[in-house]
């Protein structure tokens, strides 16, 4: 698997002296303060200067410097800098979270990107399901058979019930995918592509055949002898259009 590059934060200046004070609640960051910013922690300074939302700027960079390819412990050190440069004090606790839990994110968007398999369900993943779909209508333009005419998806949604923020919420919800996906593939045991569509939804994308019903109907009985806890399912064949743009432009609405 390919790594993240590395990355070393740099000052935009000189890194001898410091400021004799940082700047007030309210006030505009100083320039000579905005210099020795860490890279990528502008709006984290401007934020504490300005006393906006702090948590909400941590959130953003730690995205962008996870895709920069900064590990953690760089991203934290940033962090830590920033504090120290703007206010004099250590980050706060809900800085540090948000950071993380978005360094963290982006990361996992990017390993998900390279593997073809959600790690927990074994599902396809986002990308390996667009993947299969191009090449079914690439082969597609040689023959007579639309797309639309020849493969369908098969999409299994799990509705979660009030109340949804419980402790353990988001274990349980990912536990009940996994349910739902060897319910999957006891029925589309063909080396139909099984595939995983945003947090609750997982997809199968199958032959248009005159028993598609029949397989549909003995999932939903799979489904039906499930605990699936506070949660309900939805299952549907949904159409896949003519074209490859189309497509495209379906799976993302899925996906949401």
């Amino acid at each position: 698997m390919p790594m993240f590059p590395t990355l070393t934060f740099r000052r935009h200046g000189s890194t001898s002296g410091s400021p004799d004070a940082g700047p007030g609640r309210g006030s505009d960051l100083p320039q000579d303060v905005r210099l020795l910013l860490p890279m990528r922690f502008e709006a984290v300074g401007e934020a504490l200067a300005s006393g906006s939302d702090v948590v909400g700027a941590c959130s953003v960079v730690g995205r962008d410097v996870a895709r920069d390819g900064a590990a953690l412990g760089e991203a934290l050190s940033g962090l830590r800098a920033t504090y120290q440069l703007v206010l004099g004090t250590a980050p706060t606790f809900e800085a540090t979270e948000a950071l993380s839990v978005a360094w963290s994110d982006a990361t996992l968007e990017y390993l998900h990107d390279l593997s073809c398999e959600d790690p927990l369900t074994g599902l396809a993943s986002l990308a390996h399901v667009r993947s299969r779909l191009g090449e079914i209508y690439r082969e597609a333009e040689f023959s007579d058979v639309l797309v639309s005419r020849s493969h369908a998806l098969v999409i299994v949604e799990l509705v979660f019930r009030a109340p949804v923020a419980e402790p353990g919420h988001h274990f349980t919800r990912a536990m009940r995918l996994v349910q739902v996906t060897e319910a999957l593939r006891a029925v589309f045991s063909g080396g139909q592509t099984l595939g995983r569509l945003g947090q609750d939804r997982a997809v199968a994308i199958v032959p248009r055949s005159s028993d598609l019903g029949v397989s549909v109907a003995l999932l939903r009985d799979f489904l039906g002898d499930l605990d699936l806890g506070n949660a309900d399912v939805r299952v549907w064949i949904e159409g896949l259009p003519t074209s490859p743009d189309s497509c495209t432009r379906l799976l993302d609405d899925l996906a949401r």
